[in-house]
């Protein structure tokens, strides 16, 4: 792929346009962490360690559901942008019609599925006994909202594909903010320890998929939803869940490896539990601000090619890769400097377990922070994948590079070493391989895009 060179117009334009797209949706997501990390701050100083363990018990199980149903809507993004960019109306309509319905659907699935399995999947990742009643509470609260998560999901894709960022950002600053004043309320107040964080993270989704949807019905696009027009297209459906299962089916495939990883963490107890949850909330906001190059890169690489202009795809993969180098870079390193401080702000001084609590938390931020960069490498390389159209490459490689490395790491390195930091360790070497596969399949797909020779408008590959 060529160096981009920004003092052209056209690579100018597309990387203020980028720039544009990406910095309301950074700030979306990371205020929806920021808000849902209120849930850890606000147990673990009004509630103890053991609550803050109880929460952090249940992150893996979250991502693995939420990450299944919720992997669609990047089918949505995908389908709504190509035909954005092919200006194609009416396939537009029945796009965003029919992930109306699926989003429903989807959500109320991982709804039921998640509040009747609550128990059995924090056993089976190896939850402490001291922890386990908490956790099942707090699972159960929280899947009540996951439809309403999967709707807004949804809604806020079909946004993005059209370049609407802003608006998914106001909606996150209102249910967000309600979010944390429900929790200091619930917990503090009402003193409902962990249910009470839950109840307002469920309260907070319904208000955004509320607001979203709202804004879907309103808006003056040609993505515009009419509840007249809501149903079923057989045709879009199966396009959305060959792009959006297969992302689905990889966030999975991280999460099994996740929850092995943390049924490993949970037998080190409590305190290292808490550690290792507060460490690993600071991490998700490096990947948060990645990772939205990621999503940058599906939505313009997607309508790069319906506009058919392939090669702009790859000045795309090459602008997002850059930002997402430089950011982690820049955040890696302000999070190994303030390390103590960031941690300081899960669990106070005066609990008993403070400082087994915080000697975990840096134990995981040195062993992985430093590589982060690399990790949002490796999903801004899959993000232009999956902007291509492709479905099997991706899942294919993260099977083998994440979830297969990781697996077989836990039962030799780890098993051998029998440390945490070894256990850690897991993460950066998976993120490089996996990174490494999907470069090579890259250089694969550029040869198809650069292959016309009549200029920019040359029609794109099959995807």
């Amino acid at each position: 792929m060529k160096q981009i060179t920004l003092g052209q117009p056209d690579h100018l334009r597309l990387f203020r346009s980028i720039v544009r797209f990406s910095i309301p949706l950074m700030l979306t997501g990371l205020l929806q962490l920021a808000y849902n990390t209120a849930d850890s701050v606000v147990v673990g100083r009004y509630a103890g360690s053991t609550s803050l363990a109880a929460v952090g018990a249940t992150t893996s199980i979250v991502f693995l559901l939420v990450t299944l149903f919720n992997g669609v809507s990047i089918g949505a993004n995908y389908l709504t942008a190509r035909y954005y960019g092919a200006g194609d109306r009416e396939a537009i309509s029945q796009t965003v019609h029919c992930a109306a319905v699926l989003s429903v659907i989807l959500g109320l699935l991982a709804g039921v599925v998640g509040f009747f399995f609550s128990t059995p999947l924090l056993e089976l990742a190896g939850a402490p006994a001291d922890v386990l009643p908490l956790s099942s509470l707090y699972l159960k609260i929280y899947f009540l909202g996951i439809p309403a998560m999967v709707v807004y999901n949804f809604g806020s894709a079909i946004l993005r594909a059209v370049g609407d960022t802003l608006y998914p950002l106001v909606f996150m600053i209102v249910s967000g903010a309600l979010n944390v004043g429900l929790n200091l309320l619930f917990v503090i107040v009402f003193q409902l320890d962990v249910a009470g964080v839950a109840i307002a993270t469920a309260v907070s989704q319904l208000l955004s998929a509320v607001l979203v949807a709202i804004r879907l019905c309103t808006i003056d696009s040609i993505c515009r939803l009419d509840l007249r027009k809501v149903r079923f297209y057989p045709d879009k459906a199966l396009l959305m869940l060959k792009i959006g299962l297969s992302a689905g089916i990889q966030g999975i495939i991280f999460s099994i490896a996740n929850v092995m990883i943390q049924s490993a963490v949970n037998s080190f107890g409590s305190a290292v539990i808490a550690g290792n949850s507060a460490a690993s909330g600071l991490e998700n906001f490096i990947h948060t601000a990645q990772n939205t190059f990621y999503q940058a890169a599906i939505t313009f690489t997607s309508q790069s090619l319906g506009a058919k202009r392939p090669r702009q795809a790859v000045r795309v993969f090459w602008i997002c890769m850059g930002l997402t180098v430089g950011l982690g870079l820049v955040l890696c390193v302000l999070l190994r400097l303030f390390q103590t401080q960031l941690l300081g702000i899960y669990i106070k001084p005066t609990d008993d377990a403070y400082e087994a609590v915080m000697a975990a938390g840096v134990v995981r931020v040195l062993a992985i922070s430093q590589f982060q960069w690399v990790g949002g490498m490796m999903e801004t390389a899959c993000g232009s994948i999956r902007g291509l159209g492709k479905t099997i490459n991706p899942t294919v490689t993260t099977l083998i590079g994440a979830c297969g490395l990781r697996i077989v790491w836990l039962y030799t390195i780890f098993k051998a070493v029998g440390t945490i930091e070894s256990l850690y360790w897991s993460y950066p070497v998976s993120w490089v391989l996996t990174l490494a596969i999907h470069i090579v399949f890259l250089l694969i797909y550029k040869r198809q895009l650069e292959a016309p020779q009549k200029g920019e408008n040359a029609c794109a590959p099959s995807v």
